[in-house]
């Protein structure tokens, strides 16, 4: 059995086509997938489902990716999920402020989908451990 079928996914951003082919992308490798809209709508799922990987959108309505990601690592059920940044912006400054609250990886966008399921997949071995 996959080590993925196990491992719950959730992607944040406030763009569909970004989610729908990071969703897509997440379930071909066999991952269980969730989707926010949104940093208030992720609070929510992070709550519930507890995901081991969350991909985050830095600029979203309502609340951005570095307070959900601050939630994350701040919270004793949470703190161990690995927090992706995927974002437009590449500026030092930019990836720096990821790193800052807490972030296990930031990826630029446009990224490429063979990397970036390269590399979730080295994530999924590490939560499994």
């Amino acid at each position: 059995m996959d080590i993925q079928k196990s491992i719950k996914v959730l992607i944040v951003d406030d763009e569909p086509n970004v989610l729908l082919s990071l969703e897509f992308l997440m379930k071909k490798e066999g991952f269980i997938v969730f989707i926010a809209r949104d940093g208030e709508e992720a609070f929510d799922i992070i709550k519930r489902e507890h995901p081991k990987i969350v991909f985050l959108d830095t600029m979203m309505p309502k609340v951005d990716g570095y307070a959900v990601c601050k939630f994350i690592k701040g919270n004793n059920d949470t703190k161990e999920t690995k927090v992706v940044f995927l974002n437009t912006k590449s500026k030092e400054k930019d990836t720096d402020n990821t790193y800052s609250v807490g972030a296990d990886l930031y990826i630029p966008k446009p990224f490429s989908i063979r990397d970036l399921a390269k590399k979730v997949n080295m994530m999924a071995a590490e939560v499994i451990k």
